[in-house]
């Protein structure tokens, strides 16, 4: 049923480049950074803004092609009622005053996630970004937003369902995943996470099976050019066997078995 722009690494060999094609990242730290400086939370989720522009400036300087920011995850309602709205004005604030930027810059806009729950005119403002930026290619930058990856998932497994009632037992991967959030896009090479903690947060479940984990102890308002360049030096690192030998990879001439080279 199903007819994927991009190799599922559960069903194929994707291909390998010294600079990962998709890096996503869960952008953590922000209200421990504004502590450290005696300033309320909102201040580091502020800058965590000027952090979120320094990294695509740097990932189209580094030829990424596409770029997945957490920004809020469907989990991020039990913070503090004025956290929480903080943030969302904090997020149309900046679609207003970046979104002309992004176009210029050759960047598409997308937003997973469940917008149900946003304020009509930040869903309006969301659309209206998307549909400007649709046909520019430099750089997919993807926001998730009210997203958590189970959702992800049952949403798909739910359209599956109502196209094509009564065929449950036959759907594969494939099918699966065209129903995703994200099927626009090629499963993430680099997973990052900022400020310490060493877990996926319900973030991109499916689409992160065969990324390269990196985790950073730098609070997000500090991640800069060097703290990602940290990050790709060490998946050029890592051998990415998706499922094969090393024996294999070495014996197979030209593949490519690691991310920085060929074997």
């Amino acid at each position: 049923m199903a007819d994927l722009p991009f190799t599922s690494s559960t069903r194929s060999i994707p291909e390998v480049s010294a600079v990962p094609r998709h890096i996503a990242i869960i952008m953590d730290g922000n209200g421990r950074w504004a502590r450290k400086r005696l300033m309320p939370r909102v201040a580091g989720h502020s800058r965590g803004v000027e952090a979120v522009r320094g990294v695509i400036r740097a990932c189209m300087e580094r030829g990424v092609s596409y770029l997945t920011l957490f920004a809020f995850s469907s989990e991020n309602w039990r913070r503090p009622a004025d956290e929480v709205s903080f943030l969302m004005q904090l997020f149309m604030k900046s679609l207003q005053k970046e979104v002309d930027r992004l176009h210029q810059n050759g960047i598409r806009f997308r937003v997973i996630g469940d917008l149900s729950r946003f304020e009509p005119r930040l869903v309006e403002l969301i659309r209206n970004a998307e549909a400007l930026t649709a046909g520019n290619e430099r750089l997919t930058l993807t926001v998730a937003a009210n997203y958590g990856g189970r959702w992800d998932i049952m949403q798909a497994v739910n359209r599956l369902v109502r196209k094509h009632p009564g065929q449950a037992e036959a759907f594969s991967e494939d099918d699966l995943a065209a129903e995703l959030a994200m099927s626009y896009a090629p499963e993430p090479d680099l997973f990052i996470r900022t400020g310490g903690e060493q877990r996926i947060s319900n973030f991109l479940l499916w689409q992160l099976a065969y990324a390269e984990l990196h985790f950073t102890d730098t609070l997000w308002p500090d991640f800069d050019d060097a703290a990602l360049d940290a990050a790709i030096a060490s998946y050029r690192k890592r051998e990415r066997r998706f499922g094969r030998t090393s024996e294999q990879l070495q014996q197979g001439g030209s593949a490519v078995d690691k991310a920085g080279g060929h074997a």
